[in-house]
Protein backbone atom coordinates (compact mmCIF):
# COMPACT_ATOMS: atom_id res chain seq x y z
CA UNK A 1 0.00 0.00 0.00
CA UNK A 2 2.81 2.48 0.83
CA UNK A 3 3.91 2.09 -2.75
CA UNK A 4 0.85 3.24 -4.07
CA UNK A 5 1.08 6.85 -2.13
CA UNK A 6 4.74 6.84 -2.89
CA UNK A 7 4.80 8.85 -6.16
CA UNK A 8 4.30 12.71 -7.52
CA UNK A 9 0.74 11.75 -8.46
CA UNK A 10 -0.80 10.44 -5.31
CA UNK A 11 -2.79 13.51 -4.15
CA UNK A 12 -4.59 13.12 -7.74
CA UNK A 13 -4.96 9.74 -7.26
CA UNK A 14 -6.77 10.24 -4.16
CA UNK A 15 -8.60 13.01 -5.88
CA UNK A 16 -9.89 10.57 -8.76
CA UNK A 17 -10.87 7.67 -6.30
CA UNK A 18 -12.66 10.40 -4.19
CA UNK A 19 -14.67 11.33 -7.47
CA UNK A 20 -14.62 7.93 -9.45
CA UNK A 21 -15.99 5.73 -5.95
CA UNK A 22 -18.94 8.02 -5.25
CA UNK A 23 -19.67 8.30 -8.66
CA UNK A 24 -19.81 4.45 -9.12
CA UNK A 25 -22.31 3.95 -6.20
CA UNK A 26 -24.73 6.54 -7.22
CA UNK A 27 -24.52 4.82 -11.34
CA UNK A 28 -25.83 1.85 -9.43
CA UNK A 29 -29.02 3.41 -8.23
CA UNK A 30 -29.70 4.79 -11.43
CA UNK A 31 -29.13 1.50 -13.42
CA UNK A 32 -32.02 -0.83 -14.07
CA UNK A 33 -30.74 -3.68 -15.73
CA UNK A 34 -29.14 -5.72 -12.33
CA UNK A 35 -26.97 -8.31 -12.73
CA UNK A 36 -27.43 -11.91 -11.79
CA UNK A 37 -25.26 -13.27 -9.47
CA UNK A 38 -26.76 -15.63 -7.38
CA UNK A 39 -28.85 -15.92 -4.44
CA UNK A 40 -25.84 -15.18 -1.91
CA UNK A 41 -26.32 -11.55 -2.72
CA UNK A 42 -29.39 -11.28 -0.77
CA UNK A 43 -27.03 -11.72 2.45
CA UNK A 44 -24.47 -9.41 1.39
CA UNK A 45 -26.44 -6.28 3.27
CA UNK A 46 -26.08 -8.52 6.63
CA UNK A 47 -22.03 -8.76 5.84
CA UNK A 48 -22.15 -5.02 5.51
CA UNK A 49 -23.49 -4.91 8.96
CA UNK A 50 -20.61 -6.86 10.31
CA UNK A 51 -18.31 -4.85 8.48
CA UNK A 52 -19.59 -1.85 9.72
CA UNK A 53 -19.48 -3.13 13.40
CA UNK A 54 -15.75 -4.48 12.97
CA UNK A 55 -14.71 -1.29 11.16
CA UNK A 56 -16.22 0.96 14.65
CA UNK A 57 -14.43 -1.44 17.17
CA UNK A 58 -11.20 -1.41 15.08
CA UNK A 59 -11.49 2.23 14.55
CA UNK A 60 -11.77 2.50 18.56
CA UNK A 61 -9.13 0.90 19.59
CA UNK A 62 -6.70 2.21 16.96
CA UNK A 63 -7.67 5.39 18.62
CA UNK A 64 -6.87 4.14 22.42
CA UNK A 65 -3.65 2.57 21.34
CA UNK A 66 -2.01 5.51 19.54
CA UNK A 67 -3.17 7.23 22.52
CA UNK A 68 -1.02 4.97 24.49
CA UNK A 69 1.60 4.83 22.60
CA UNK A 70 1.21 1.29 21.05
CA UNK A 71 2.42 2.72 17.47
CA UNK A 72 2.56 -0.88 15.64
CA UNK A 73 -0.68 -1.51 17.02
CA UNK A 74 -2.34 1.24 15.85
CA UNK A 75 -0.75 0.44 12.34
CA UNK A 76 -2.22 -2.67 12.06
CA UNK A 77 -5.82 -1.80 13.22
CA UNK A 78 -5.71 1.06 10.98
CA UNK A 79 -4.31 -1.49 8.09
CA UNK A 80 -6.99 -3.77 8.94
CA UNK A 81 -9.78 -0.56 8.78
CA UNK A 82 -8.43 -0.14 5.37
CA UNK A 83 -9.18 -3.65 4.17
CA UNK A 84 -12.66 -3.91 5.84
CA UNK A 85 -13.51 -0.91 3.93
CA UNK A 86 -12.18 -1.86 0.48
CA UNK A 87 -13.89 -5.04 1.31
CA UNK A 88 -17.28 -3.27 2.38
CA UNK A 89 -16.69 -0.99 -1.34
CA UNK A 90 -16.69 -4.72 -3.12
CA UNK A 91 -19.68 -6.46 -1.38
CA UNK A 92 -21.39 -3.05 -1.40
CA UNK A 93 -21.11 -2.60 -5.21
CA UNK A 94 -21.72 -6.31 -5.81
CA UNK A 95 -25.17 -6.06 -3.63
CA UNK A 96 -26.46 -3.52 -5.47
CA UNK A 97 -25.44 -4.31 -8.65
CA UNK A 98 -27.60 -7.15 -8.48
CA UNK A 99 -30.59 -6.21 -6.12
CA UNK A 100 -33.25 -3.64 -6.44
CA UNK A 101 -33.18 -1.43 -4.17
CA UNK A 102 -35.20 -1.80 -0.91
CA UNK A 103 -37.01 0.97 0.36
CA UNK A 104 -37.82 1.37 4.27
CA UNK A 105 -41.42 0.84 5.29
CA UNK A 106 -42.19 -1.69 2.35
CA UNK A 107 -44.38 -3.79 3.98
CA UNK A 108 -44.98 -6.07 0.62
CA UNK A 109 -41.33 -5.92 -0.96
CA UNK A 110 -42.98 -4.42 -4.50
CA UNK A 111 -40.34 -1.41 -4.16
CA UNK A 112 -43.37 0.73 -3.14
CA UNK A 113 -44.81 2.31 -0.24
CA UNK A 114 -48.38 1.39 -1.22
CA UNK A 115 -49.23 -1.04 2.24
CA UNK A 116 -46.99 1.60 4.02
CA UNK A 117 -48.48 1.48 7.75
CA UNK A 118 -48.74 4.86 9.32
CA UNK A 119 -47.10 4.06 12.72
CA UNK A 120 -43.97 4.02 10.22
CA UNK A 121 -44.33 7.47 9.79
CA UNK A 122 -42.03 8.77 12.38
CA UNK A 123 -39.99 6.22 12.23
CA UNK A 124 -39.66 6.99 8.44
CA UNK A 125 -38.33 10.14 9.17
CA UNK A 126 -35.91 8.98 11.83
CA UNK A 127 -34.23 6.85 9.13
CA UNK A 128 -34.71 9.21 6.12
CA UNK A 129 -32.49 11.75 8.23
CA UNK A 130 -30.21 9.03 9.69
CA UNK A 131 -29.59 7.39 6.27
CA UNK A 132 -28.96 11.00 4.55
CA UNK A 133 -26.07 12.31 6.90
CA UNK A 134 -24.55 8.56 6.91
CA UNK A 135 -24.55 8.89 2.66
CA UNK A 136 -23.56 12.66 3.10
CA UNK A 137 -20.64 11.48 6.00
CA UNK A 138 -19.69 8.44 3.71
CA UNK A 139 -18.92 10.88 0.86
CA UNK A 140 -16.40 13.12 3.15
CA UNK A 141 -14.61 10.14 4.96
CA UNK A 142 -13.36 9.01 1.88
CA UNK A 143 -11.16 11.46 0.66
CA UNK A 144 -10.57 12.40 4.42
CA UNK A 145 -9.18 8.47 5.04
CA UNK A 146 -6.96 8.41 2.10
CA UNK A 147 -5.70 11.86 2.56
CA UNK A 148 -4.61 10.53 6.40
CA UNK A 149 -3.44 7.53 5.06
CA UNK A 150 -1.17 9.20 2.77
CA UNK A 151 0.37 11.71 5.45
CA UNK A 152 1.02 8.27 7.55
CA UNK A 153 2.69 6.54 5.17
CA UNK A 154 4.93 9.30 3.79
CA UNK A 155 4.95 9.86 7.95
CA UNK A 156 4.08 13.63 7.79
CA UNK A 157 2.55 13.01 11.44
CA UNK A 158 1.56 16.87 11.92
CA UNK A 159 -0.49 16.93 8.83
CA UNK A 160 -2.14 13.64 9.86
CA UNK A 161 -2.53 14.22 12.77
CA UNK A 162 -4.13 17.67 11.98
CA UNK A 163 -6.59 15.34 9.20
CA UNK A 164 -7.42 12.69 11.89
CA UNK A 165 -9.06 15.23 14.59
CA UNK A 166 -11.83 15.12 11.04
CA UNK A 167 -11.14 11.59 9.79
CA UNK A 168 -12.12 10.02 12.74
CA UNK A 169 -15.05 11.16 13.85
CA UNK A 170 -16.48 11.12 10.48
CA UNK A 171 -15.13 7.54 9.66
CA UNK A 172 -16.59 6.16 13.21
CA UNK A 173 -20.11 8.16 12.43
CA UNK A 174 -20.02 6.29 8.98
CA UNK A 175 -19.41 3.38 10.35
CA UNK A 176 -21.84 3.45 13.37
CA UNK A 177 -24.71 4.86 11.59
CA UNK A 178 -24.25 1.95 8.82
CA UNK A 179 -25.01 0.07 11.16
CA UNK A 180 -28.10 1.57 12.79
CA UNK A 181 -29.37 1.82 9.11
CA UNK A 182 -29.09 -2.00 8.62
CA UNK A 183 -30.71 -2.59 12.14
CA UNK A 184 -33.66 -0.11 10.88
CA UNK A 185 -34.08 -1.88 7.27
CA UNK A 186 -33.64 -5.41 8.55
CA UNK A 187 -36.91 -5.80 8.45
CA UNK A 188 -37.45 -5.53 5.08
CA UNK A 189 -34.21 -7.32 3.39
CA UNK A 190 -35.71 -10.57 1.62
Amino acid sequence: MERVFQGKGSILLIIIISIVVPGLVAMLFLVTEKLELGTFVYKLPHLHAVINSLTSFVLISAFVTIRIGLVNWHKGLMTSAVVMGVLFLISYVTYHSSVESVVFGDLDGNGALDTYEEKLADTRGTYLILLLSHILLSLVALPLVLLSLYHALKSNFEAHKRLVKFSFPVWLYVSVSGVLVYWMMRPYYF
